[in-house]
């Protein structure tokens, strides 16, 4: 069984229930109630595959018997790591009605983080694809299982299963359906968010992360109605629940999944199916923005284009709008709980400048400054947050929980932000993304957003470097635009002039510029900074004689 985790003291519980944010729904009966309430309505589109509530239901009621056939008892960790394709709902709804929870890992993973994740979690299973995106994940499986024994079922969700159990066998095990669990059982493991370490295991209750999808439903104005689009990997937390191909589902609506972020993959899904919303991440949201000028494919389905992962600079926020229209929502939160949106309806002003506020009136936020002391209005903070979807520990790490929660619940994000008057927050980046250059403090988001405004960068991204003398400095990496025709390169120079001349104060203008092609990411395309710190390092090692020069 899964160690037992206390998530919110009783106070808190009852508050909670006595809101009516804590229902006593689960996932299994969900599911269930939409099926018997629009069976024929379309839930899961993938490719050619088209699955209707009542379909899926089903699967979900076979693989729930199977999974128990196998022996796998409710507690138990299953390790999911699927693409974007429709068995990854059934296996996760049959794990769900089975009592049994998910381990939600990326496609981008590998034997590091799955042994990490098998490891931690004490997991008996791992449900795969036989190969996606030309990477054979049997030859993985192999290995995981060889340095976890204890990982005893491994099961192919589609293609040849070689050596293991196929999916589709395991649908066809007949047997008792397993009780439902409790609403306040643990229903998954989710993945912290971030591009430094190996994730920690996030422990989400049914009760919790229910309530996270109904209020992200209605801030989003998602209904049955609705098709939402998941482009990036559904097993991470914003394309699941904000709202995300769960609340999706929890709205009775059709989920349409696409293969990639690409938009050559991603627009003729949106005009076929008729996509009402979506969820991309900053960099991919500047890859829609200069195809959407030009595409032959309809796009005004669309009624909301969620950016969220990391935060929407202003300038890019501006592109979007010019390029979509007024469909942009910025999201802001984390896989731990807090998650913040602007409004359909809020001002340009807001939508542009701000990553909204939270879901719920029970969201709990301090601001505080190095100190632990509360910041002034208007000053930004440390954020820390507690309320009825913010989780009060991690899974099974004593060392990470004592650093990341205070003793009264709330929970430390690292985020450096502002809480404006009307109640949006803005984010001014990480705190260890805030650079000490000679005491004085740079936001790298600031920056990076003057450097965006330029017609001729593409991307930007501020880090801070190591200095002797000033403790740190910055450099930006730039990813340029290519030059028109007779246009002459862009330099580092041009850049530092351009930042100089928007006013800001010196101290500001980075020390150095660097342009690259393209930007190392993270698995769900968040800009890896502790990535560029070490090859920006790496570089000055190597060209000491160069430094304090641009490239």
């Amino acid at each position: 069984m899964i160690p037992a985790i206390q998530h919110w003291p009783e106070e808190f519980a009852s508050r909670y229930r006595a809101a009516g944010y804590w229902r006593g729904e689960t996932f299994g009966a969900m599911l269930r109630e939409r099926a018997q309430r629009r069976p024929d309505h379309t839930a899961i589109v993938e490719g050619d595959t088209r699955w209707s509530y009542a379909e899926l239901d089903a699967r979900v009621d076979a693989l729930a018997r199977g999974f128990a056939a196998l022996g796998l008892e409710r507690g138990d960790r299953v390790i999911v790591q699927l693409p974007n394709v429709a068995p990854f709902f059934s296996v996760v709804f049959g794990l769900f009605r089975a009592g049994i929870v998910p381990v939600f890992a990326l496609p981008a993973h590998r034997s590091t983080e799955l042994v990490h994740f098998a490891t931690r979690a004490q997991a008996r299973g791992l449900v795969i694809v036989d190969a996606f995106d030309g990477f054979d994940y049997r030859g993985l499986a192999a290995e995981v299982r060889e340095k976890v024994p204890a990982l005893a079922h491994v099961i192919v969700a589609s293609g040849d299963a070689g050596p293991f159990a196929a999916l589709a066998d395991i649908e066809k095990r007949d047997g008792p359906l397993p009780p439902e669990p409790s609403s306040s059982d643990v229903a998954f493991l989710q993945i912290s968010g971030g591009s430094t370490g190996l994730s920690k295991l996030i422990p989400r209750t049914h009760d919790d992360y229910i309530y996270s999808l109904r209020g992200s439903n209605e801030i989003c104005e998602l209904n049955g109605d609705g098709v939402y689009l998941g482009v990036l990997p559904i097993a991470h937390n914003f394309p699941m629940s904000s709202p995300g191909t769960f609340g999706a589902l929890y709205a009775g609506a059709t989920v349409v999944l696409s293969p990639s972020p690409a938009p050559d993959a991603a627009f003729p899904l949106i005009a076929r199916e008729k996509v009402t919303i979506t969820g991309v991440v900053p960099p991919i949201a500047l890859v829609w923005t200069d195809a959407a000028r030009t595409t032959a494919h309809d796009l005004s389905s669309l009624k909301l284009l969620q950016v969220g992962g990391a935060k929407l600079t202003p300038e890019v926020a501006r592109r979007v709008i010019d390029a979509f229209g007024p469909v942009l929502q910025q999201v802001f939160g984390m896989a731990e709980g807090l998650v913040n949106y602007t409004r359909p309806g809020d001002d340009e002003e807001v939508v542009v400048n701000t990553q909204g506020r939270p879901i719920s009136p029970d969201d709990e936020i301090l601001l505080l400054d190095d100190d632990g002391a509360p910041v002034p209005p208007g000053t930004p903070g440390h954020l820390l947050t507690r309320g009825p979807y913010t989780i009060r520990q991690y899974f099974c790490e004593p060392e990470a929980n004592a650093a990341s929660f205070t003793p009264d619940g709330f929970y430390r994000t690292g985020d450096i932000v502002l809480v404006r008057p009307d109640g949006n927050l803005v984010v001014q980046g990480r705190a260890k993304d805030q650079i000490n250059r000679g005491g004085e403090k740079v936001s790298a988001e600031e920056i990076e957003d003057h450097l965006l405004a330029h017609g001729r960068v593409f991307d930007a991204a501020v880090v801070s470097i190591p200095d002797a003398y000033l403790g740190e400095r910055s450099c930006a990496f730039v990813i340029a635009r290519a030059p028109a025709p007779g246009e002459a390169p862009l330099k580092g120079l041009e850049l530092k002039k351009w930042v100089r001349e928007r006013g800001l104060a010196a101290f500001k203008v980075p020390d150095r510029i660097v342009f690259v092609d393209s930007f190392h990411t993270t698995a769900v395309g968040k800009v890896s900074r502790k990535d560029l710190r070490a090859t920006l390092r790496q570089r000055l090692i190597e060209a000491d004689a160069n430094e304090g020069k641009t490239d």
